[in-house]
């Protein structure tokens, strides 16, 4: 598939490998998509909203209300997406997706989204291994989101072993196929 002309959420979670969301954000540019960037209030600790809107070209929505104090659509949002997409996606958001919570502009959009989903995780090897996690991945499975697989490498803890996210070429190459 293309990435051509496609719409894509790219959603930031509160994970140290936020940092390789700008360089997803300028690939999917390249690759013509038109990219929205929602970030939960935790991904902001780690890259700036500002960095996401230049390269999107895009106002970035972390907040059911906009700096108008007007709506943002969540409902609007999930339709107007022909893909979603939530990189880094920390073990906090995937819990919250698994269950349907909805504390939060990225989750509602989540919840409203009518097109295909994929996740790429990034936390911990310990975070990784636990059986809640793997119970949560595999819920969103089971309700036809996509897994991007994680990658074994040195992690922010020091420690070396799998929940490391996806490179973003590696993403967009999966996206694209």
């Amino acid at each position: 598939m293309s990435l051509t002309g496609k719409k894509i959420i790219l959603g930031v979670t509160g994970s140290i490998a936020a940092y390789k969301s700008a360089t997803l954000v300028r690939l999917l540019v390249k690759a013509g998509a038109d990219v929205r960037v929602i970030m939960t209030a935790a991904a902001a600790d780690f890259i700036t909203p500002l960095t996401l809107s230049v390269l999107s070209k895009s106002p970035v929505i972390s907040h059911l209300q906009n700096d108008s104090h007007t709506w943002n659509n969540h409902v609007e949002l999930g339709l107007w997406a022909d893909l979603m997409l939530i990189a880094p996606a920390s073990a906090n958001t995937i819990a919250k997706m698994a269950t349907g919570q909805c504390d939060n502009m990225l989750l509602a959009t989540y919840l409203s989204a009518k097109c295909p989903v994929y996740f790429a995780p990034a936390m911990d090897l310990d975070m990784w291994q636990h059986p809640a996690t793997k119970r949560n991945i595999d819920l969103l499975r089971s309700y036809g989101n996509t897994l991007i697989p994680v990658e074994n490498g040195e992690l922010a803890s020091g420690l070396v072993g799998d929940g490391r996210m996806a490179e973003p070429e590696a993403i967009v190459a999966q996206l694209s196929a």
